[in-house]
């Protein structure tokens, strides 16, 4: 469905390291950084798309955090939501809340929601079962 998702960032190096930190919890292998741009990417398997990608916005203006806007991770099992929870804010992220279910989506929806260093709201689900 997707080609790519572009979250931008205003410190680049510092949102290079949440993710760095992040996407391998997540079992997603960076494909690219260019700090130069400043942009980076990550790989879904099997590649090469979608791509998440992070950096600077193409117009040269400051990135600014929307409101309503989120982009979502897949996690197979409810542990690795945990983790990815719990990496985001040692990492610098913020709390949207807890890991934990929300059987409002469906009966098996176990989620965390957090904010990245630059104010994006990202979400790491498991729809599975335990």
């Amino acid at each position: 469905m997707f080609s790519h998702i572009f979250v931008g960032v205003v410190d680049f190096e510092r949102a290079l390291r949440f993710y760095r930190a992040l996407m391998p919890v997540l079992g997603i292998q960076e494909r690219f950084c260019d700090p130069e741009r400043p942009w980076a990417g990550w790989q879904s398997e099997p590649g090469p798309r979608p791509l998440f990608l992070i950096g600077t916005p193409f117009n040269g203006l400051q990135h600014a955090a929307g409101n309503g806007q989120m982009a979502a991770f897949l996690a197979d099992q409810r542990r690795t939501v945990d983790a990815a929870y719990q990496t985001a804010l040692a990492h610098g992220g913020v709390s949207e809340g807890a890991p934990g279910l929300r059987p409002e989506y469906h009966q098996h929806y176990y989620g965390a929601y957090f904010r990245d260093t630059e104010g994006n709201k990202i979400c790491v689900a498991c729809h599975r079962a335990e």
